[in-house]
Parts: C-alpha cells; structure tokens; sequence
C-alpha cells in the first residue's frame, strides 16, 4: 500500500448537517478535497476513503496532510511537517 499524498499543510474547514455523509479522501490524490473522487483507484493506491456520518451541524475541520491520528479530522500533525 502506498503512503498518502499531502494534499495541503491545514485543514480544510466544511459546513456540515446532522445526519450527511461524507466520503474523506485518505491518498490525497482527489481533484475534491478533502472528499473522495476516484483517483485512489485510478491511481492505484490500495487506499480507500472513509465513510462518515456526521454526528453535528456545525463547523468541521478535515485532515489536509492525510498523516492525522485521527482520521478524517485534523489533530494537528500537518504542524509537524517539513
């Protein structure tokens, strides 16, 4: 299995609802950040993207860097970046 691309060192901050759900891309390859278009399969990654159901309305903050420890959320890792 491949290592993600870094699609950006921050997050990205998206408006959700309670209830959607939201396909995050963890290779980092998608023209649709931070959400899946494919490309982990055109790419041919061996990474699929995650599937989540969000639990509030409100504010999120999605992983850009695709190295968090908590996927599909920023914990902060893309500070640590060189």
């Amino acid at each position: 299995m491949s290592q993600p691309q870094i699609a950006q060192k921050s997050p990205y901050m998206i408006e959700v609802s309670t209830g959607e759900k939201k396909a995050w891309c963890s290779c980092g390859y998608s023209s649709k950040q931070p959400f899946c278009d494919g490309s982990h399969a055109r790419e041919k990654t061996g990474m699929s993207p995650m599937i989540c159901e969000m639990a509030k309305t409100g504010k999120v903050y999605f992983c850009g860097c695709k190295q968090t420890k908590n996927p599909p959320y920023c914990d902060g890792t893309h500070s640590s970046l060189s």
